[in-house]
């Protein structure tokens, strides 16, 4: 394992995506069970993405973390998605992954099918602020996305908590290559997401970014500007934050 930092973001790099997702999990237990010795229980929001299956495969593996303390939320969704697709929905896909695997205090989803989004959204920003995010587990997209905040739509300094965005063509055509849909067509032009002010007031973030599909994301969120051209830049300003990369993904460092 490779290890730096960069600002005062720690980069680990493994040799293979297995290995990436294992010392992950590991970090991540260890700050659950860190942070359970002074807290009752905790909040946790975990992004759903083919990227994050090796880290969740380990996460509940453990026989040790007390999921009955921990309250679980998810940081994006679809708005509009064709119901040919509803396995494409990220809710489903955190289901079968873990939120359906282990036994967590309460698990809160984002309702894709709200006839009214902004009123969504506002109900799930009233949840966060109830329950202040101590935990995320997150990736970084292709066009250096973080949740479905795109460059061009990302803001630093965001006044909502959650909000209604529109997908440009990168970030959809990144839910192909992923193999979630057949082709672009398919994937919806709209989402609900946590805003970047929202992910990044967690109190530790967790960054696992595998395959060489993520690659220049990567090399622009560590040797580009801190800047919403690159709204995975933002990791490198908080302070406790680690991004896990695999050979693939950090073969352009």
């Amino acid at each position: 394992m490779k290890q730096f930092t960069k600002d005062t973001l720690l980069v680990k790099a493994m040799e293979t995506r297995a290995e990436m997702g294992k010392v992950a999990a590991e970090d991540i237990r260890a700050k659950i069970l860190s942070l359970l010795e002074t807290k009752k229980e905790i909040n946790m929001i975990f992004a759903a993405a083919p990227s994050q299956n090796d880290v969740l495969a380990s996460l509940i593996s453990y026989s040790d973390i007390p999921w009955n303390r921990i309250h679980a939320f998810h940081m994006d969704e679809y708005i509009g998605l064709d119901e040919r697709f509803v396995k494409q929905s990220f809710g489903t896909f955190l289901t079968d992954h873990i939120f359906g695997k282990v036994p967590f205090a309460s698990v809160h989803l984002i309702n894709s099918t709200a006839t009214d989004p902004e009123a969504e959204c506002e109900r799930y920003s009233q949840l966060l602020r109830e329950n202040p995010t101590d935990i995320v587990v997150m990736g970084i997209g292709e066009n250096g996305h973080i949740a479905f905040n795109d460059p061009w739509i990302a803001d630093f300094n965001d006044p909502k908590m959650v909000k209604v965005v529109p997908l440009d063509e990168v970030c959809r055509q990144q839910q192909v290559n992923d193999g979630c849909f057949p082709s672009i067509d398919c994937v919806p032009k709209q989402a609900i997401s946590l805003t970047c002010p929202t992910l990044t007031a967690g109190s530790h973030l967790f960054c696992i970014v595998p395959a060489k599909t993520k690659a220049n994301a990567v090399k622009h969120t560590l040797e580009d500007a801190i800047s919403e051209d690159c709204p995975a830049t933002a990791l490198r300003r908080h302070p406790s934050a680690v991004l896990y990369l695999d050979a693939d993904s950090s073969s352009l460092l």
